[in-house]
């Protein structure tokens, strides 16, 4: 066990024993030939304790001293292979959980030395993604054990660079990997309704541990999305290239984010179907345990993708590197079809809780409520449906206020000045702190209603009642009530001009802390909503943005701006338009009749009418006449050179 505590600590980069590893010349054929021929003679045996010192000598070997360049170094990589995966396919009751571990973190140490080319590894892959489950339980592990060392070399390494392409598995095998996160959060949920008791206790003490699935797809999405959010041109770099470099590297990302969240989107639709499934069947069971397995359904769904992958998701897709037309236009499908899901389930699971009961009477008492209330109550009642937020606080983080202070104890010639602004708020409320105390009372705060200390002047605290010091307070001393200060902005200004004197105690020059709010009351701060009725409100909120964006259309290019004054034209909004066969828009050569006057007033601004009625065929108008001011034709004969004309009368 010494070489295998020796392979936990070379793990480490940052220990000094893995640069001395790394520098070690490499080991020779023969020797790794030896180390086979111990294994074999160990598998025959029988010899359990012999087998898992040679396996976690491989693991050293492959990962430091072992370099497959000749022929017969690849012969003895091939050897190495099978006996690794003979032990590997054993059957479960020839060999014990330890060594088949300790098979995985080998194959996992060599796997560029074992399957040198980027299909054998594919090819390993699929097969263990596919075939893992339902083969051999070591496949499942050597999976686990894969997957888990690639999501931990991914989070260390950037979009783009060489061993991007190593860690970022394609997208045929991202598939694969999706398909089971899917099929592991629907069995994941479907036993909080299939399970004993016991075991439902047991399954809430393990969540929300995530496989290593789910953990290499986080991997995958926050290496994109952090890359993308967070990717930041070269400064110094400003050539063509170099742009381009930037600019082509911004859309691979996208178009990878893309397919990636259209992916997992899909994949939580399914998730959440079966969520409302089993939620439907819980509400509607007999079972004793009923509301305890209503109320874990929320922690076990925290569990599945849609707490792992689906919050992170929504919040990126928040940032404006991310807020594209085409992004809005493949997703919004799916994000209508996620919020009917998350609210309808979080309305069932609402049905439950108390709050909902106590909104709604009891069916008994139904009837004879109904017969009581008035008219305007019973339609205001018939038109008012419950949703999921009814009877929930919304968390109001802002409501608990801002806490303003300086350092305790406060020391010589120490300058303290600070604004708090409440955006929205009528009135500030102060409140501070007990221990408020300065050595001497033109130790003092000052506290300006406004931006600055050129604002109006609030109020003025200092000094202290402990006998030390000035043994005064300023004024009627710290305030022990509110202080209200109007406005949504206070500033806060504090000086210590006195210098500490050798027996006051650090209680006298405590300084002073003090909280503002919006409220005059305090109120009580949630800590925070359901997690479903959250998810329904980031997916709505996502929902709206991405409507938004459609609404908006494709962005106003460069020349559109350069011809607004163009486009606002008269001349050009008389102009009737035609789509030819290869999509080219001109002026249409026909005349077409139009909707306008014939005449058209130069003094008053001209609109479009929006209700454009397609001619009858056949029947053709002339084009009305569009009358310039004289100042504008004055300027157009100038720049084409042609005078005015003069009408000479005829003499008859």
């Amino acid at each position: 066990m010494c070489i295998h505590q020796l392979n936990l600590l070379a793990a480490s980069n940052n220990l000094p024993i893995s640069n001395f590893l790394g520098k070690q010349h490499p080991i020779e054929a023969h020797h790794l030939s030896s180390i086979c021929d111990i294994m074999e003679k160990a598998m025959v045996n029988g010899d359990t304790c012999i087998i898992r010192c040679i396996l976690v000598v491989f693991q050293v070997v492959f990962k430091f001293f072992f370099s497959p360049q000749t022929e017969r170094n690849r012969d003895i990589v091939r050897r190495s292979g099978l006996l690794l995966w003979q032990l590997l396919m054993a059957p479960r009751d020839q060999i014990c959980s330890e060594i088949q571990k300790e098979v995985c973190l080998a194959i996992s140490s060599g796997l560029n030395i074992l399957y040198p080319g980027e299909a054998e590894i594919n090819n390993l892959l699929k097969l263990v993604l596919t075939e893992g489950e339902n083969r051999n339980s070591g496949l499942s592990q050597l999976r686990d054990v894969i997957l888990t060392n690639l999501a931990e070399q991914l989070q260390n390494n950037r979009f783009g660079s060489e061993d991007d392409d190593h860690y970022r598995l394609n997208d045929e095998l991202l598939h694969y990997i999706l398909k089971i996160v899917v099929r592991e959060s629907c069995v994941l949920v479907t036993k909080c309704q299939t399970v004993s008791k016991d075991d439902f206790q047991r399954l809430l003490s393990t969540v929300p541990a995530a496989s290593s699935c789910l953990r290499y797809l986080m991997a995958v999405q926050n290496h994109l999305l952090s890359n993308t959010i967070l990717i930041k041109p070269d400064d110094n770099d400003d050539s063509d290239s170099s742009l381009q470099g930037e600019t082509l590297k911004v859309q691979e990302l996208k178009t990878s984010i893309l397919s990636l969240a259209t992916q997992i989107l899909t994949g939580c639709d399914e998730v959440l179907e079966m969520l409302q499934q089993v939620t439907t069947a819980l509400i509607n069971s007999d079972i004793s345990d009923r509301e305890q397995r209503l109320k874990g359904l929320e922690q076990i769904t925290k569990a599945t993708m849609l707490g792992h992958l689906l919050p992170v998701l929504l919040t990126s897709l928040m940032h404006p590197n991310l807020q594209t037309l085409t992004m809005a236009d493949a997703l919004m499908p799916q994000l209508v079809q996620l919020v009917l899901y998350t609210s309808q389930t979080a309305l069932l699971l609402k049905t439950q809780s108390p709050v909902f009961s106590e909104l709604n009477s009891s069916p008994s008492c139904a009837p004879e409520q109904k017969g009581k209330q008035l008219p305007d109550e019973r339609m205001l009642e018939e038109k008012e449906e419950p949703g999921f937020l009814t009877g929930l606080k919304i968390p109001a983080p802002w409501a608990a206020g801002k806490t303003v202070e300086t350092v305790h104890p406060v020391r010589d010639n120490y300058k303290f000045k600070e604004t708090v602004h409440i955006p929205g708020a009528r009135c500030l409320y102060l409140r501070f702190d007990n221990r408020c105390s300065s050595q001497y009372d033109y130790d003092k705060l000052v506290i300006y209603a406004g931006p600055s200390t050129n604002s109006r002047k609030v109020a003025e605290y200092g000094g202290n009642t402990l006998g030390y010091g000035s043994r005064s307070v300023l004024g009627t001393g710290w305030p022990k009530d509110l202080v209200k200060v109007e406005g949504d902005t206070v500033t806060f200004s504090f000086e210590m001009r006195s210098g500490r004197e050798h027996n006051t105690p650090d209680k006298a020059m405590w300084g002073f802390a003090c909280t503002v709010r919006a409220q005059e009351s305090s109120e009580d701060v949630s800590g925070g909503l359901p997690f479903l009725v959250d998810l329904a409100l980031g997916l709505s909120v996502l929902a709206c943005s991405m409507l938004r964006i459609l609404y908006n259309g494709p962005e106003i290019t460069k020349d559109e701006e350069t011809c607004q004054e163009l486009l606002r034209s008269k001349l050009l909004q008389r102009c009737q338009w035609q789509v030819e066969a290869n999509g080219v828009i001109s002026p249409a050569l026909t005349p077409s009749p139009s909707p306008l006057p014939l005449t058209i007033e130069e003094d008053r601004e001209f609109t479009y009418p929006s209700d454009v009625l397609v001619p009858p065929v056949g029947h053709y108008f002339d084009l009305p006449r569009i009358r310039l001011p004289p100042g504008i034709m004055i300027k157009l004969r100038e720049i084409s050179g042609r005078a005015r004309p003069q009408f000479r009368p005829s003499i008859k």
